[in-house]
């Protein structure tokens, strides 16, 4: 007889912006590649009763709720801009061993 599994909780965690780690924008880039709209956008009330506005990114064990802002989105489109310069010095990078198997022959 097998045993029935606990559902296993998420940890929730609510991160600002300002706090993000290149880990999470990574993230929320996969997530948005495109950037979020509204219906992305998950809204509750903290404690001091103000309306905030997050969307949610889940890893195996939590579920992050990043706050949104102008800020948030002008970090997400410079990290993807980050990200796209890399790829792209990869990708001009020269096959040099095959321009020197060329040139042997």
């Amino acid at each position: 007889m097998m045993k029935n599994k606990q559902p296993m909780t998420l940890k929730r965690v609510i991160v600002d912006y300002k706090k993000l780690d290149n880990h999470m924008l990574n993230l929320l880039v996969e997530k948005f590649p495109d950037g979020y709209d509204d219906d992305d956008i998950v809204t509750y009330r903290n404690a001091s009763n103000e309306v905030v506005e997050c969307i949610e990114v889940r890893t195996e064990d939590t579920a992050y709720l990043v706050k949104v802002s102008k800020r948030l989105v002008m970090a997400m489109e410079d990290h993807e801009d980050t990200d796209t310069d890399t790829e792209a010095d990869e990708e001009r990078s020269l096959d040099t061993e095959g321009l020197e198997n060329t040139e042997e022959e």
